[in-house]
């Protein structure tokens, strides 16, 4: 099994706070405000957007035809980051995690360009543009920047630094709720400014990115070059190369191994029978995420909150409210998961989701004949919300970075995040005629999945805290001096 690495002590160096920083503002942030951006203003845009049709081609939708239409206003963000997610590995591989990063700003920044311009120029076009290519820009983000994150840490901050993407999106999609609010910019005049904001932090971000150091795991597994990798450890750790011998000769010992046994890519990972539950874990997981029924529970949380008696203008502040708690969730995450085993969150976190999953069916269910279970639906709603929060919504996103050496692990993120946002446009796509068929009992089928993800965590999910994954791979000294004299030719 894996060994543990204490070469280097923990120190939040400004490299590496940088690294966060702008992975965060400039990434995570804006992936998880264009998943909520939409909500709010959607009967605007929905206006515009038949404004422009009988503008442009002398044709009325009628009310269906428009649902339609808006439904792939909505999905074509999911496929783009399906998309994206899949090339987050070629990307990686290619041009480095930083250059993997830079091209998902880019998509971002051109697609918020093309939000602020969607009204000027009165094309709908424009408007499914953006959103296809803002969706390539979040699909590489949830491949991408948690790998390049837990490649530039020492292992006692893998956790907390791991949870910073899923916190960065929680972030995101609760501004986004608050700026949609129409007094705000969820009006008919500032709806496309609404749609674009997030822009500006990408491109500061964007503006500092190649002044961070590059993964020095990618530059010695991926690129071969000791000298690049030894000079990027020295600035991430603060320290001079000659205080960081124990850390470069043990990453030369996990990665000597890996460079002999050649290069991995997608199509090697799914053959490969030793990473076989590995890569279903990462995939079952990710997937899982989206098939506890998150979304679906935030699509609920108006009507709950107007069913309990709150107005039309309160129930929206509450679901906001609901995102808040999302947020601290996600924020107090980064505090349990540096110190709490991952398994025993994964299982504590499904577990209690279902719970409430069944409470909150139930409770829905019967509120006509029995008006005091609104309450209890509420209550079931927020513990939901706190309770995924806690291991289900953070974990999936990192978990390929312990679970996988840095050779497949590009392939393996990729391949997680695709699960990911397949199963998130599955949701999006069948939920609601689900809902219309069958009403609370919708939440059913969710509470189902999380059961079969429970038991699959259970039975095969390793705990990997404070585990290096490469450690398996590791070679003595005198091994890597003998790899040096004779190169082991690649595979």
């Amino acid at each position: 099994m894996a060994s543990e690495i204490q070469s280097t002590k923990s120190t939040l160096t400004w490299p590496l706070l940088a690294a966060a920083v702008v992975t965060f503002l400039g990434s995570s942030v804006p992936a998880g405000y264009n998943i909520g951006v939409i909500n709010t203003p959607q009967l605007i845009i929905k206006e515009f957007c038949n404004q422009t049709i009988i503008e442009r081609y002398s044709t009325e939708l009628s009310e269906y035809s428009l649902d339609i239409f808006w439904s792939w206003v909505v999905s074509v963000y999911i496929i783009g980051g399906t998309l994206g997610s899949f090339s987050g590995c070629w990307f990686a591989d290619k041009w480095g995690r930083k250059g993997a990063i830079l091209v998902n700003n880019l998509l971002g920044a051109v697609a918020a360009a093309l939000f602020v311009a969607t009204p000027i120029a009165k094309s709908v076009e424009m408007l499914i543009i953006a959103r296809f290519l803002v969706g390539l820009s979040s699909g590489l983000t949830t491949s991408v920047v948690p790998m390049y994150m837990m490649e530039v840490v020492t292992l006692d901050l893998r956790g907390p630094m791991g949870v910073l993407c899923p916190l960065g999106i929680c972030f995101g999609v609760l501004v986004s709720q608050i700026l949609g609010l129409e007094f705000i910019l969820g009006s008919a005049e500032t709806w496309h400014y609404l749609l674009g904001l997030y822009g500006i932090p990408v491109l500061i971000c964007m503006a500092f990115l190649p002044y961070l150091p590059e993964s020095p795991k990618y530059l010695f597994v991926i690129k071969k070059d000791e000298d690049k990798c030894t000079k990027a450890l020295s600035r991430l750790r603060g320290l001079p190369e000659s205080a960081l011998k124990t850390e470069i000769l043990e990453t030369k010992a996990a990665s000597l191994r890996e460079i002999s046994a050649g290069q991995w890519g997608i199509v090697r990972l799914i053959k490969s029978k030793s990473l076989r539950w590995p890569l279903i874990l990462v995939c079952a997981m990710q997937g899982g995420q989206q098939l506890s029924g998150i979304n679906a529970v935030f699509y609920y949380s108006v009507p709950i909150f107007l069913s309990a008696g709150l107005n039309k203008e309160s129930s929206q502040y509450a679901s906001i409210g609901a995102g808040v708690v999302n947020f601290l969730v996600a924020a107090l995450a980064t505090f349990l998961i540096g110190r709490f085993r991952r398994r025993a969150l994964m299982l504590f976190s499904c577990t209690t989701v279902i719970v409430c999953l069944l409470l909150l069916a139930v409770s829905i269910y019967f509120m006509e004949q029995f008006s005091w279970l609104s309450y209890v639906s509420v209550v079931a709603m927020l513990s939901y919300v706190f309770f995924y929060g806690l291991g289900l919504g953070p974990i999936p996103y990192f978990i390929a970075s312990e679970l996988f050496t840095v050779g497949p692990r590009s392939a393996g993120m990729a391949l997680g995040s695709m699960a990911n946002w397949g199963a998130n446009f599955l949701v999006g796509m069948t939920f609601p005629s689900v809902k219309s068929a069958i009403g609370a009992l919708s939440f059913l089928p969710f509470a189902t999945s999380t059961v079969i993800l429970t038991f699959l965590v259970w039975k095969k999910l390793p705990e990997t805290f404070g585990i290096d994954p490469a450690g398996s791979n590791e070679l003595s000294s005198e091994e890597i001096a003998l790899q040096e004299e004779s190169p082991t030719k690649e595979s």
